[in-house]
């Protein structure tokens, strides 16, 4: 397992060599491929037509709307994409798309949501736009063009941020919040509620609490977001983050030793406990093994290589994390170490926003968080293709789960939800998985209303 960590990080190495030799390409590749996609396309909306058209010799696209379109644009992350919203744009054909190369990896124009058509260009992990330089420009009421810049290399402390700049989108709903203070918060999922709802009555002998947050639109479901549960081996989520936040800090290396002491090896998950007392892990093992296979004892050395419990107590408040606090060193199977899905969700948007951790050290701490062993919670409601980097928690009278999933088409949602059950009962696991199904459905849709309403959608 360490060696492909190893190995992976190498052929990151190489890869961003390759886009560095590659990027002088980008003033053809963005050119030739756009011209391809979007000159003379048409789309119809309610009505009315929007032309594209793209200028090969000065990277200058140019699009016609309806005098009442808005165009708002948009720089995500994970993966980097500038994206180019035309609210009030029906497509009025299939999503296209085609790969690039190395640096601009692909580019698609798809129909958002029912009454959006979306324009995405897509960069390679380690690449960026800066969005200060995309001028989009009204050249009439109906008439719009974007001057696009050459990407850019992101360095070890220079963020991706989550934003739409006023200039460039003049039109902020200003009833918005902002989830974390990185997502802009949208709207209730409330064509979904209906059947969580049902489905929280069919098992209404379980106590829940579950948050879900679109990256993309800001739309989310919070039905006892903020109730707070044990957080079991959830906990191990935060843990992990502070420790690669020391390791930017240069407080700690992964190739350092740490040594297992008898007063930190516990019982309940995990495999360390079975080795002799004395025996030294890199840090690298450390949090790889607590959180890939959960075990306990190397939660604790890291909760000690990191100051202790207080300390990392008054870490978690500092993030904005209001109901996670370690009592007690695990395993702790009384439950004393408590959280709530929006804090859980809160770390995983500050996380892959780039507002705690290095974008390295973001990559490295999700590709553990991939590579976890249970898969019966949340992953077991995703489709075929979906990506979660996620981390359970079981005490059997608890369980929780919570992650950052990538679905095929692009999106990118948070999820976290926690159940208090008979003890070891397996309704529970199965209501997780139910509502993970419900949610990944509705989000899977171009129209989300159609697919509450789709038999697809219906769990058993």
């Amino acid at each position: 397992m360490f060696v492909q960590e190893s190995s992976s990080h190498t052929k990151r190495s190489l890869m961003l060599l390759t886009h560095k030799e590659n990027i002088v390409k980008f003033s053809w590749f963005l050119p030739s491929l756009l011209s391809l996609l979007v000159l003379g396309s048409t789309v119809k909306a309610n009505g009315a037509l929007a032309n594209w058209h793209f200028d090969s010799n000065r990277n200058h696209l140019d699009f016609t709307t309806d005098e009442n379109v808005q165009p708002k644009v948009q720089l995500l992350n994970n993966p980097t994409r500038l994206v180019i919203d035309l609210s009030g744009v029906t497509l009025g054909y299939p999503q296209t798309s085609q790969r690039v190369g190395p640096v601009i990896k692909d580019i698609r124009i798809e129909q958002f949501n029912a009454e959006t058509t979306r324009m995405v260009v897509t960069l390679a992990p380690g690449y960026t736009f800066d969005l200060a330089q995309v001028q989009l420009q009204e050249q009439s009421p109906n008439h719009w063009s974007v001057q696009l810049p050459k990407p850019i290399r992101l360095t070890a402390t220079q963020p991706q941020y989550l934003e739409v700049t006023p200039s460039i989108s003049p039109r902020v709903n200003d009833n918005s919040t902002l989830f974390a203070g990185v997502v802009p918060m949208h709207s209730p999922m409330k064509a979904l509620e209906p059947q969580i709802k049902a489905l929280m009555s069919r098992y209404s002998f379980l106590k829940t609490g579950m948050f879900f947050l679109d990256l993309d639109t800001g739309d989310y479901l919070d039905i006892g977001g903020d109730r707070v549960f044990p957080a079991a081996s959830t906990i191990k989520l935060p843990i992990l983050i502070a420790f690669f936040q020391d390791l930017d800090a240069g407080k700690v290396t992964l190739q350092e030793n740490l040594t297992m002491r008898r007063d930190l090896v516990t019982n309940g998950s995990g495999s360390m406990q079975y080795e002799r007392v004395g025996k030294k892990y890199t840090a690298l093992e450390t949090i790889t093994k607590m959180i890939t296979i959960s075990d306990n004892t190397a939660t604790n050395m890291i909760i000690d290589r990191l100051g202790g419990a207080a300390k990392l107590n008054q870490r978690f408040h500092s993030w904005g994390l209001k109901d996670t606090v370690i009592r007690h060193l695990l395993a702790d199977l009384r439950g004393t170490n408590t959280t709530s899905s929006q804090d859980m969700a809160r770390v995983l948007a500050l996380v892959v926003n780039n507002k705690l951790v290095s974008p390295q050290s973001r990559e490295q701490a999700l590709d553990i968080l991939r590579h976890t062993t249970i898969h019966t919670l949340l992953p077991a409601g995703l489709g075929k293709g979906a990506v979660i980097a996620n981390k359970t928690g079981d005490i059997g009278f608890l369980i929780g789960d919570a992650g950052f999933i990538t679905m095929p088409n692009g999106k990118r949602y948070l999820a976290s939800i926690f159940v208090t059950r008979p003890y070891k009962d397996s309704r529970g696991r199965d209501f997780i998985r139910q509502v993970s199904q419900l949610v990944y459905n509705y989000l899977n849709q171009t129209n989300p209303v159609a697919a509450v309403n789709s038999p697809n959608s219906v769990t058993r």
